[in-house]
């Protein structure tokens, strides 16, 4: 399909038409946007902690080599020699002294620049050649990038909302302990559309709704803005009472959630998991040690949507981010990751089978749940469907994606 052909219409309030869920012109273009107009978060700090450590991050056609210098700074570079064009490095993740192409040896430093290129002219001046910079950005130990050809968004703008609702959670101090990649053959939109909502969590989640308190699902089961008015004012007296009991241990508390109109589409909130528990676990207890500033568990969690492909929840003793990836019209790598403070032993501090145990069990819920909407919007009888008054929030991200990313 052509992306400047004619686009079946779209009713406010309903789900997108089968084109945008299947068409690989619009899935390219999709990503076109997502990268030069979004931050998107790849990981954390600590998984390149030594000088020369690097990983590589894709998104449609590009690879990014994310390394380390020499010190200590974070540098990110396309994965393409300016020679002729070849990758670099092959491997996912490594060390490196210097970079050097496997196909002809010219090697750059861990800075970008050329170091060597045999049987060069002699008016070849290598000091003109370096790497290609992806924009980087840096925030409580994540690393983000955009791919945009000129100036990127504004990275403090990006962050701003976030500044104070993950203030003293010690994120800047941690440590992947366990990472896992749930490949799903959906489009990337029905991935976020999913994850946007909590509709569907009673029926598809048995062990996520037992480890949350089932009032402040239906108010608020996928974050701010996404649940039923009429739950939301139920929950509110309990809600007070337990943010007056938070903001007395330090921690911060609140929550605010974009309008469709946004650059981001961000949302943030600080929300008790349920009476008695600690953490978001099975049992509600602990499952590492304390890893914020603060002196005692307040049984909280801090869930941030930083654009609608990268979420972190943090918890009083852990966190997961997420990130969903687009790789084809039909096929998403949704990959978490969870830490703990980086002094945390394994076996003796945490179990990652544990740790990983409510979301394992969740995301791989949702990839069955999200593999099948895809395989009935593929079908010639698929037409656009209402949203409920728990889907509010996804109707306002498909607002936001017609304005913001789509063709």
């Amino acid at each position: 399909m052509n992306v400047h052909q004619p686009i079946s219409p779209w009713q406010e309030g309903y789900s997108l038409p089968q084109e945008f869920y299947i068409s690989q012109a619009i899935f390219d273009e999709d990503v076109r946007q997502l990268g030069q107009t979004q931050w998107l978060l790849v990981d954390h700090e600590s998984r390149i902690p030594q000088q020369g450590n690097y990983f590589l991050f894709e998104l449609g056609s590009e690879s990014v080599i994310v390394i380390r210098n020499r010190s200590g700074e974070v540098k990110a570079f396309y994965n393409v020699c300016r020679h002729r064009g070849s990758r670099i490095c092959l491997e996912n993740e490594g060390s490196k002294r210097v970079l050097t192409c496997p196909y002809h040896a010219w090697s750059y430093d861990l800075d970008g620049n050329l170091r060597s290129a045999n049987l060069m002219p002699a008016d070849f001046d290598p000091k003109e050649v370096k790497l290609a910079p992806v924009h980087i950005g840096i925030f409580e130990g994540f690393i983000f990038l955009n791919f945009a050809d000129g100036t990127p968004p504004d990275f403090d703008a990006f962050v701003a909302p976030f500044r104070d609702l993950l203030r003293g959670h010690g994120l800047k101090k941690t440590k992947v302990a366990v990472r896992k990649t749930y490949p799903t053959a959906a489009n990337w939109k029905l991935v976020v559309e999913n994850f946007f909502e909590c509709y569907h969590c009673n029926s598809a989640h048995p062990t996520y709704c037992s480890v949350h308190d089932k009032l402040k699902m239906l108010a608020f089961g996928a974050g701010a803005g996404s649940g039923d008015d009429k739950d939301m004012k139920l929950y509110e007296e309990k809600l007070a009472n337990w943010e007056r009991f938070s903001s007395g241990l330090g921690y911060p508390v609140g929550m605010f959630a974009d309008e469709a109109n946004s650059a981001f589409f961000q949302s943030g909130n600080r929300l008790p998991i349920a009476d008695n528990a600690k953490t978001e676990s099975v049992d509600g207890n602990p499952l590492a040690p304390l890893m914020n500033e603060f002196s005692e568990f307040d049984g909280g969690q801090t869930g941030c949507v930083l654009n609608p492909l990268s979420t972190l929840l943090v918890n009083n003793d852990h966190a997961i981010f997420f990130h969903f990836i687009p790789k084809g019209p039909r096929s998403t790598d949704v990959e978490a990751v969870w830490l703990v403070g980086e002094d945390a032993v394994e076996g003796a501090d945490y179990d990652p089978a544990n740790l990983m145990k409510v979301w394992d069990v969740t995301l791989t819920e949702d990839k069955t749940i999200t593999e099948n909407n895809q395989l009935g919007v593929n079908s010639r009888q698929y037409r656009s469907g209402r949203y409920s008054t728990q889907e509010r929030r996804i109707a306002e991200f498909v607002q936001w994606y017609l304005d913001k990313i789509a063709p």
